[in-house]
């Protein structure tokens, strides 16, 4: 469960590899890692970006500068400071930079251009002083603010136009907040008759509001579950269903008119509280067992000792400086043959753009989209839930890594910036980029005495997203043959169901527990540009054939590629086959390989992967078109720049961005083509779930590969090799230079970081601002 309101989740995020924080972290990295052994003293080597990066966040100026803009009396919007705001009153939500439009930014980046695209702010507003509270979207700018700067509404990227009112039906959250206290103490009877638990005891009945709401003939409803009090430090409340549940009805913004409508307890609906208590003076009722927070479901050390655990486990460690280099002011990276920009955007977190491999761009933009998990159960609350992540924001949920677990000791660490409503933040360390041997060559052969093998080098970049109950740790893979590998990891509290008459819906997996059935459906943005931006897709089946041949009498039954090109949008949803018969490449096919092959760039399942069992789920409506299907291939729009909204499940029959008018029959024939591609799982909760779900298992990846697109190997240029030949004399070993490592000293700020140093995140501007602090920090 998510226990927070949709429209009030509202922040901006960006990367500061450039800000002083991040370069503060990079000089201390640097100079614990100078001196840890007198062999090895070094500095985080060095880059220069070949050009400014156009998707870096506001700066903390151009924040300050738009919000006081927006507050202003010439935007007219009669905006109060978020601090001081009622649900009755017109706030902020969110401001991030406005990406720019990728033909603009090409014109710029390819020289026809010799400036760079005009910048501009994002903004989300809430009108609240209305009985039809509403968000919409405005867009500010050109940045620097002056005065020639406007606050104009802004529907371009959304398939609604007009003005792309969003309506807001869960405004209230003060008096939701009291309502639901009331219905606590109005029930108490029950409660303690069923579980000896009142409001007293910190009896809990969460607002579920991430779920979309029932809105029925104007009519709103809302269902709630009991849940036991939590008795612990740990996030135990997700584990705590008691099988009781309550639907409102909280139609409009009077809370005298809002009513209770009905109880829900065994899979026995009940009209009326006083109902519910005539069903349980009766002595057929049967009283169900609840549960408690315990010690199975403490995410903390219990268990048998595992034999040694208590001893140094292996660790990876980095004897001598990184074998990558940053541009800290620009959020450029570059790694043996790529090289690549870094943001992390408030809508989609972290991102890459402008991924080049060997020189040439084969990434215009790679990056998640949108995270779905939509519920199943017997009951109205599991029944009817579906989290639309990116409503929260990506950016924003980013958490500070922990040096040594979530990434290697040795890793570089940069800081990301967010805005929530008027008030920036920065997170420590919130990405991380390090090398890491993958523990298996890239290659391997032996023969004849004889044998090669070379290591399998991969250079890392990832995030973590804590959002409500689950960890989503997000990572990208560059590797020695050019491949490079997306995944996303799931860990944390399961969001979990009452077990009575749950069968059909999940395993028990505690006394009072079902581990409720789910669906994650991860989906990210690939815009690949092969060869330049005109490419098409290639399809290739491997088919059963019987064939006849010249040199044979009769036929014989073999296999077939059958090579063809998906012509237009239309058959452009795309699932994976069975037994992984087809294969899917972008490629160009005016630009043919010395072979007359064409060149391009394959997208393959890594590890599993998923879309919506659900295909018409009462609960998206016309918002989750994105998640129907494994693979789409659409042409790149400037208008169609993102699968998903923000807002999408505050408007689930006419979302902002439905992805099904995105297909339109446009052709996929030369030109700039866009692949989106889900990820994810069909999670079943089981007893290993508890108390929390493991990374192991709840891990889904997609390979982005060449694809006819090289002449060879590259990792064969790679000096991490070695070939051995064994003969009577011994075994001879041939290398081709690469240095063997030196160090005398293991760097301990490597193998045991000190975590004293983890601390989150840091507020450093808060609306209304101090105008007589230089750098504006209170």
């Amino acid at each position: 469960m998510r226990f927070t309101s949709l429209f009030l989740a509202s922040f901006v995020s960006k990367a500061v590899l450039g800000n002083p924080l991040l370069r503060q972290s990079l000089q201390a990295k640097s100079a614990a890692q100078k001196g840890s052994c007198s062999s090895c003293s070094y500095e985080q080597p060095t880059t220069v970006a070949p050009y400014k990066n156009i998707w870096q966040g506001l700066t903390d100026k151009e924040a300050v500068d738009v919000i006081e803009l927006l507050h202003s009396d010439a935007a007219g919007l009669n905006l109060t400071a978020a601090a001081n705001a009622t649900d009755w009153d017109n706030i902020i939500l969110s401001v991030e930079l406005m990406l720019p439009n990728k033909t603009d930014v090409l014109q710029y980046i390819t020289g026809n251009s010799t400036t760079s695209p005009t910048r501009h702010a994002r903004a989300f507003l809430m009108f609240g002083a209305t009985e039809k509270p509403y968000v919409r979207e405005y867009i500010v700018g050109p940045l620097p603010i002056t005065n020639q700067s406007t606050v104009s509404p802004y529907a371009f990227r959304t398939t609604k136009g007009g003005d792309a009112k969003i309506p807001i039906i869960n405004a209230d959250q003060t008096a939701y907040a009291e309502f639901t206290a009331n219905i606590i103490k109005e029930a108490e009877d029950v409660t303690k008759f069923l579980w000896n638990l009142t409001a007293a005891d910190k009896i809990q009945l969460p607002l579920a509001f991430m779920a979309p709401l029932t809105v029925s003939d104007n009519e709103v409803y809302q269902w709630q579950s009991f849940i036991a009090p939590t008795t612990s430090i740990y996030e135990t409340v997700y584990l705590m269903p008691l099988g009781l549940y309550v639907r409102s009805d909280i139609t409009g913004r009077d809370p005298s008119k809002w009513k209770m409508t009905g109880w829900v307890y065994n899979d026995i609906f009940y009209p009326s509280l006083d109902d519910l208590r005539a069903a349980i003076k009766d002595p057929k009722f049967k009283k169900l067992s609840g549960t408690s927070d315990e010690e199975w479901a403490r995410n903390n050390h219990h268990g048998e000792p595992l034999k040694f655990d208590e001893m140094p486990p292996p660790v990876t460690i980095q004897q001598g400086p990184p074998r990558f280099t940053v541009d800290a002011e620009e959020e450029y990276v570059e790694w043996m043959d790529f090289s690549f920009y870094v943001t992390a955007a408030r809508q989609n977190g972290l991102r890459l753009y402008d991924v080049k491999y060997k020189g040439k761009r084969i990434l215009y933009e790679l990056g998640l989209d949108e995270a779905i998990a939509h519920y199943a159960g017997i009951d109205p609350v599991q029944s009817g839930t579906i989290y639309f992540d990116s409503g929260s924001g990506f950016g924003p949920t980013i958490v500070s890594l922990v040096r040594g677990y979530d990434c290697p000791g040795y890793a570089t660490f940069l800081n990301t910036t967010q805005t929530t409503k008027e008030t920036t933040r920065t997170q420590k360390d919130g990405i991380c980029l390090f090398e890491i041997d993958k523990g298996y060559p890239i290659q391997r052969h032996g023969w004849a005495g004889h044998t090669g093998v070379t290591k399998n080098i991969a250079l890392t970049v990832r995030a973590v997203y804590t959002i409500g109950n689950y960890d989503y740790m997000t990572t990208y893979e560059f590797y020695l043959d050019g491949s490079i590998e997306v995944s996303v990891r799931a860990s944390g509290y399961i969001s979990s169901a009452f077990y009575a008459n749950n069968e059909d819906y999940g395993f028990k997996i505690h006394d009072s527990l079902s581990g409720s059935l789910h669906d994650h459906v991860i989906t990210f943005k690939a815009d690949l540009d092969v060869l330049g931006t005109e490419n098409s897709l290639q399809k290739i089946e491997i088919v059963p054939s019987t064939e006849k041949y010249v040199w044979l009498n009769g036929t014989r039954n073999t296999m077939k590629a059958r090579k063809s090109f998906v012509a237009t949008e239309d058959d452009g949803k795309i699932n994976w086959s069975p037994n992984g018969a087809s294969m899917y490449a972008v490629v160009n096919k005016d630009k043919p390989n010395p072979y007359g092959e064409y060149p391009g760039w394959r997208i393959v399942p890594a590890s599993g992967v998923a879309y919506l069992t659900v295909q018409d789920s009462n609960i998206t409506k016309n918002s989750a078109h994105h998640t129907t299907h494994h693979l789409y291939v659409t042409k790149r729009k400037d208008s169609e720049d993102s699968a998903t909204h923000p807002y999408n499940s505050n408007a689930i029959n006419d979302p902002p961005i439905d992805f099904a008018k995105y297909f339109d029959g446009d052709s996929l024939d030369q030109q700039d083509l866009v692949v989106w591609f889900n990820l994810g799982m069909h999670h079943m909760p089981h007893t290993g779930d508890l108390p929390n779900t493991v990374f192991t298992t709840a891990h889904s990846a997609m390979l982005i590969e060449p694809f006819n697109y090289l002449t060879g190997d590259p990792s064969r240029a790679s000096k991490q090799q070695v070939q051995l030949a064994i003969s009577e004399n011994g075994t001879t070993i041939r290398t081709w230079g690469a240095q063997p490592a030196t160090c005398s000293t293991i760097n301990q700020e490597q193998v045991n970081p000190d975590l004293t140093t983890y601390t989150g995140g840091i507020s450093v501007l808060k609306y209304p601002f101090d105008k007589t602090s230089p750098d504006r920090v209170i």
